[in-house]
């Protein structure tokens, strides 16, 4: 009775788990989603891809050039903010026009205050909004980036700031096909050319050429920012890193999460190479700064603010012209979507392991080329879906010595269940001389009792680095399988307890067990029916009920994840009946369903069907 009770604690505790993480976290991060889709649709006619809780500013912090600590510039208040379309017009603008973005950049400050994804959509139909990355000052969520100059403490050499109005000296659009110059001169001898180019995807690079005619020597110290008020709207999820990230030669890979700079000093860092700025799921900003020249990159919160603002930057060392020299600073902007192929270009072409942009986690050794083997298949067969279907039996293939080996195990350990059964009676007040005793009968017999986990355990990375695949890249974002699942990243959006749609009632998240999902549970519950129940009535209560837990808890994963388990589990029966066949082990699926006679026919040893 004392194993009892502890396995039923163990179970109990187990679906306490489950129950309480769907509640307490798959619940509120689904409803925090369907609210964010609905207030980008209906916002201003475009979508923010950052929706913020309420109004701020989007005022910023200049990288200091004494110490790493900055007061931070308070936001504005509620009565302050401006619709999107206003605030646009708030300043002179640049057009930027090209097949993946649509916006425009401020001539006041120079800034990249107005960015939209076009090939991005908020929902799967194709009419909804686009996805709205940068906003600029005044809107609810502003989102930004600028590049500026800082000069000595008490110098009085005119810079141009965030109020200063550039003009533009060459081009009229800044497409992939036509750069563009922008001009500022501070009417003292100093004059700026600041030359913008944009690739055919999301990559900008900032030219700034300094010509110092003052007859002074000036100094400078270039920067660049990014400012984002606000968090994303929803929960964060654990499996997703989601904030203010960097990447530098000799400090590596830092994620820092939104509550870290809120709790603590600005976090600093020195380099000459790297990358650094702020990601979401599928978007991303990012400052490059050019290799070689040592910068100071800093991730902070404005602590001054009402509302949060969030900012990475940083800070050359600094430049000294002499009165007639001249210098040239480079510099590189990331906005735009997460895409993998576009993201190892960049990489490619010389951005220090850019590929860490995309959280591929702990098995990134088998999530990318996991990643990569479905693009390939679904270049082939143009459906997502169906190349999960063919990558698992591909997965299976590589694991079918392992998983042979496996079942051959769990047959001969079903082939002494009737000796293990007397041996347990025969010592049943003695239960180290029960373990002793079936011990000795595995030795006998030569089975592994530990052979049968072999194959589960490999499979568990594996599960994973489908599932980062499925939630973090951003080609599964709206890709359609057949029928009722139009995007393999998100749950299966039917539910039986409204009959699948016939009865108009929308069912609160926990109910939401869509057809998936319950092939799901069924093929879990044919794959434990092959083995037999264990001899505890409570025991083969719990394994009974376990395939309907199950299918509780994956009704919130992504549909794709959710075929992927389902197609696996049906593999793994069919495997594990022609391995059983083989071995002369009935299957006790058959019986356990009543369909006698039909055992006793797949049943290579078992007893032959009474006529």
């Amino acid at each position: 009775m004392g194993d009892n009770r502890n396995f039923i604690i163990a179970i109990f505790l187990s679906v306490l788990v489950f129950i309480g993480w769907q509640y307490l976290v798959i619940n509120p991060q689904m409803e925090a989603e369907r609210a964010r889709q609905e207030a980008m649709e209906t916002a201003d006619g475009s979508t923010t891809a950052d929706a913020a809780g309420e109004a701020t500013g989007g005022d910023v912090r200049l990288p200091s050039v004494e110490a790493p600590a900055q007061p931070g510039i308070g936001g504005v208040g509620a009565a302050d903010v401006l619709p999107r379309d206003t605030a646009l017009a708030q300043a002179p603008r640049l057009a930027i026009r090209s097949a993946e973005l649509d916006g425009s950049i401020s001539l006041k400050g120079a800034r990249f205050d107005d960015l939209r994804l076009r090939q991005y959509q908020a929902t799967t139909d194709p009419d909804s909004a686009e996805i709205t990355l940068f906003s600029p000052a005044k809107t609810p969520a502003p989102y930004f980036s600028e590049f500026g100059f800082i000069g000595l403490p008490g110098s009085n050499v005119g810079l141009p700031g965030a109020a200063s109005e550039w003009r533009v000296a060459e081009g009229e659009t800044l497409t992939p096909e036509t750069p563009v110059t922008l001009a500022w001169d501070n009417g003292q001898g100093l004059t700026f050319l600041r030359r913008i180019t944009l690739d055919e995807n999301f990559l900008f690079t900032i030219s700034d050429r300094i010509e110092n005619r003052t007859g002074q020597s000036v100094t400078l110290f270039p920067y660049g920012l990014i400012s984002r008020t606000g968090k994303p709207a929803g929960n964060s999820f654990f499996i997703l890193h989601e904030g203010l990230i960097g990447m530098f030669p000799d400090g590596g890979l830092h994620e820092v999460d939104y509550s870290d700079v809120e709790s603590e000093a600005a976090q600093t860092f020195s380099a000459s190479g790297g990358w650094l700025g702020i990601t979401d799921k599928y978007w991303a900003a990012v400052l490059a700064p050019e290799d070689g020249r040592a910068f100071t990159a800093r991730f902070s919160e404005d602590p001054d603010s009402r509302r949060e603002i969030y900012q990475t930057d940083f800070r050359y060392d600094p430049i000294v012209l002499a009165d007639g020299e001249n210098a040239v600073v480079e510099s590189r902007l990331f906005a735009g979507a997460k895409v993998t192929s576009v993201i190892d270009r960049y990489e490619a072409a010389g951005i220090y392991k850019f590929e860490l942009l995309i959280d591929w986690g702990w098995f990134h050794f088998l999530t990318k080329p996991l990643f990569h083997a479905l693009h390939f298949i679904a270049g082939y067969i143009g459906n997502f879906g169906v190349a999960i279907l063919i990558i698992t039996v591909l997965i299976k293939l590589v694991f079918y010595p392992l998983a042979n080996k496996s079942y051959v195990a769990m047959s001969k350990m079903k082939k002494l269940q009737p000796e293990m059964e007397k041996l347990r009676e025969r010592h049943k007040d003695d239960k180290l001389k029960q373990q002793q005793e079936i011990m000795e009968l595995y030795k006998k017999e030569k089975v592994n009792p530990l052979a049968g986990c072999l194959p589960v355990l490999i499979q568990i990375p594996v599960f994973f680095a489908l599932y980062k695949v499925l939630f973090v890249t951003i080609e599964m974002r709206h890709a359609p399988f057949f029928g009722w699942i139009t995007d393999l990243s998100a749950p299966d959006p039917t539910s039986l307890f409204n009959l699948f749609g016939l009865i108009p009632w929308d069912p609160p998240a926990l109910l939401l067990i869509g057809v998936w999902p319950l092939i799901m549970g069924f093929t879990m519950f044919v794959q434990m029916r092959m083995n037999p129940l264990p001899a505890d009535p409570i025991q083969a209560q719990i394994f009974t009920w376990m395939p309907v837990i199950f299918t509780f808890m994956l009704a919130s994963f992504p549909a794709g994840l959710v075929i992927y388990w389902a197609w696996n589990n049906t593999l793994s029966v069919l495997q594990q009946g022609v391995i059983m066949k083989r071995q002369g082990v009935k299957l006790e699926i058959f019986n356990n369903l009543g369909f006698d006679k039909v055992a006793a026919l797949f049943a290579g040893g078992g007893d032959k069907p009474k006529t």
